[in-house]
């Protein structure tokens, strides 16, 4: 029987190579429900070719728009953050693949765990944001989380079979466009530099964030929640040909990595088809062209982003909140040319030390704080 799939976020970078793993295993699986933000003429097109039982635009201005694209269709058209949430727990849905961007794709992530769905997360913030209650709501509900992140998705691949604890693990990190510059150089760095990442294909937000690094110090507190670690058992490693996608240091010394060309379709295939894999039509690495692999420790001053994270994995609490709600801000306010990129780590910064610290935080007080912050840091 196929597996009946929706995306949240089908438009953006990891819903259209989604679309296209789907794609590529017709047999195996069929779009269940798309969603996107606002883009209702690619979410149309999409609608138009894979003929999913429902699709939502989150944007109600959009809904009029949407609907009148797909009038000779017979998929269902609805709108709303609301519906966004409402559609994964269908029983129709037998996967969910949470690919929105930001603290967007928290609600309707709980609601899929609780509606006991498989997830494909590929929606970082969601643990960053909440990976305690995360974690909590999981053991209730006995839901399944897959990680799509490409260092996640290795850490898993790694622990496939393994009974043995973990000692370390050794989260790469490509060093993004900023790696070889100066401090000087980050203080006049332009949108257009940020943008250009030399090894990754993603959307703007994340790719801003692999420039400051505080994409890398999200994955690490997305992996303390999701293999139960300490933050000192999680270290960042610089690996600028993006070959090895991360390691596991396991109890008797020994290390397990997981290595591939750097294409996003292999962790959504292997969250999608988990325990098996799927043939995938996507380059294959060559060591013979690839023969230096190397690796070096982030320059946590020049990346203030990634210490950062780690102070606030190590408060606990709402403190990856507030990181969090502060760094969509500043991230928005650089692609929109109001702040310098050295001014994103400042205002995370400002947001972490101005932040109320609550310790053991429900739903309704993560979505305060990070309600609450995004109004102390804008700029």
């Amino acid at each position: 029987m196929k597996k009946r799939i929706a995306i949240l976020g089908s438009t953006g970078s990891i819903g259209t190579q989604a679309l296209d793993v789907i794609a590529q295993h017709p047999d195996r699986y069929e779009v269940e429900t798309l969603t996107a933000h606002r883009n209702v003429q690619l979410l149309a097109q999409q609608a138009v070719r894979f003929q999913p039982n429902a699709v939502v635009v989150a944007d109600s201005s959009k809904y009029g728009e949407l609907k009148a694209l797909l009038a000779d269709y017979p998929v269902k058209v609805y709108a709303g953050s609301e519906a966004v949430g409402e559609v994964v727990q269908l029983p129709s849905v037998d996967v969910v693949i949470s690919a929105l961007v930001g603290i967007a794709g928290l609600k309707p992530t709980i609601g899929a765990v609780k509606a006991k769905k498989q997830v494909a997360l590929a929606n970082k913030e969601t643990l960053v944001v909440a990976g305690d209650l995360i974690r909590q709501l999981v053991k209730q509900s006995g839901a399944a989380i897959i990680p799509v992140d490409s260092e996640h998705s290795a850490i898993f691949q790694c622990l496939a079979g393994e009974c043995s604890p973990i000692e370390k693990i050794y989260l790469t990190a490509s060093g993004g466009p900023f790696l070889h510059a100066s401090a000087a150089d980050l203080e006049c760095a332009t949108r257009e530099q940020a943008l250009r990442h030399p090894q990754w294909s993603m959307g703007a937000k994340v790719t801003i964030d692999s420039a400051s690094m505080m994409n890398k110090g999200f994955e690490v507190i997305e992996a303390r929640w999701l293999f139960d670690l300490k933050p000192e058992q999680i270290e960042v490693l610089v690996h600028p040909q993006s070959v090895v996608h991360s390691m596991v240091q396991l109890a008797d010394g020994s290390i397990k990595a997981q290595l591939g060309a750097p294409d996003m379709r292999i962790p959504i295939a292997y969250a999608l088809s988990f325990p098996e894999r799927l043939a995938l039509n996507v380059p294959r690495f060559s060591f013979a062209q690839t023969p230096n692999l190397t690796f070096q420790k982030p320059d946590t001053e020049k990346f203030r982003c990634l210490a950062l994270a780690y102070e606030a994995l190590s408060m606990g609490g709402n403190a990856a909140c507030a990181v969090n709600a502060a760094n969509e801000v500043a991230v928005d306010a650089f692609l929109q040319g109001k702040i310098a990129f050295r001014d994103i780590a400042r205002m995370v910064e400002k947001g972490l030390q101005k932040n109320d610290f609550i310790a053991q935080p429900s739903l309704e007080d993560y979505l305060e704080t990070d309600r609450r912050t995004r109004a102390l840091v804008a700029p």
